[in-house]
Order: C-alpha cells, then sequence, then structure tokens
C-alpha cells in the first residue's frame, strides 16, 4: 500500500510540475519569441534593425512580443538620448540563459525542416487532411 502512496504522490508532483513547465513555455513558445530572442542575444538592437532581421514580422507583432519580453524579464528596454529618441532592446540574463537551446532549435528546423514539410505532403496526399 505505501508503494502505491509512493507513485501517488510522485504522479501529483509531475502534474504539478507540468503546470509550471507549460506556463513558462507558453510565455517563450510562440511564433516570434526564439527568433527575437536569437537577434538580440549577440547584442542590443533598435527595433527597426530587429524587424529588418526577421523578414515578414508586422511592426504591431514585433511591438507586442518585446511587451511581452520585457513583461517576463527576458528583455530589457533602453531609451536613448538621441535626436529622435531611440529605443534599444537588450537580453537580460535570464533571456541569455535561453541562448543555447534556443539555438539548438533554430539548427534542429534549418536541418530538419524538409523533412517535416515532405512528412505533411505525404499525409496530406494520402487523403489525411480532410
Amino acid at each position: 500500500m505505501e508503494e502505491y502512496i509512493d507513485l501517488e504522490a510522485a504522479s501529483q508532483s509531475a502534474l504539478h510540475e507540468m503546470a509550471r513547465v507549460r506556463a513558462a513555455l507558453d510565455k517563450i513558445a510562440d511564433k516570434w519569441t526564439i527568433l527575437i530572442l536569437t537577434v538580440i542575444c549577440s547584442k542590443p538592437s533598435r527595433f527597426n534593425e530587429i524587424k529588418r532581421r526577421l523578414d515578414g514580422i508586422t511592426h504591431k507583432a514585433l511591438a507586442d512580443a518585446l511587451k511581452r519580453l520585457e513583461r517576463n524579464g527576458l528583455v530589457t528596454r533602453t531609451v536613448l538620448p538621441t535626436q529622435p529618441v531611440g529605443v534599444e532592446y537588450a537580453i537580460t540574463p535570464l533571456g541569455h540563459s535561453l541562448r543555447e537551446p534556443f539555438e539548438a532549435l533554430c539548427s534542429w528546423a534549418a536541418v530538419n525542416g524538409d523533412k517535416i514539410e515532405a512528412a505533411a505532403l505525404r499525409y496530406d496526399n494520402k487523403g489525411n487532411g480532410r
């Protein structure tokens, strides 16, 4: 009976951790966050520089993402004393701790993107994509 209780406790602990994991992943696993952090990881960048490097992102999507990243402690926003006033975004130590896993994920995507696309086409051609 005690072994069952230990398994139940372990199961509950895992479920508790999963909620924390999901909450953290919800903050970083969206369409642009990984790419934004990858761009500013090497050096602080201004808004338009980030936008240029992320081909396809809209002004609103980038602004919203940067605000969210700042709120979550992954990015800092510094107003520069220039004319006109400029803003520079830099990665925080917390954000920097994501560099290695994000770079690995980007490398994996570059290597395997074609395989994923081919699998999706095979699936769709079988009539599974109803």
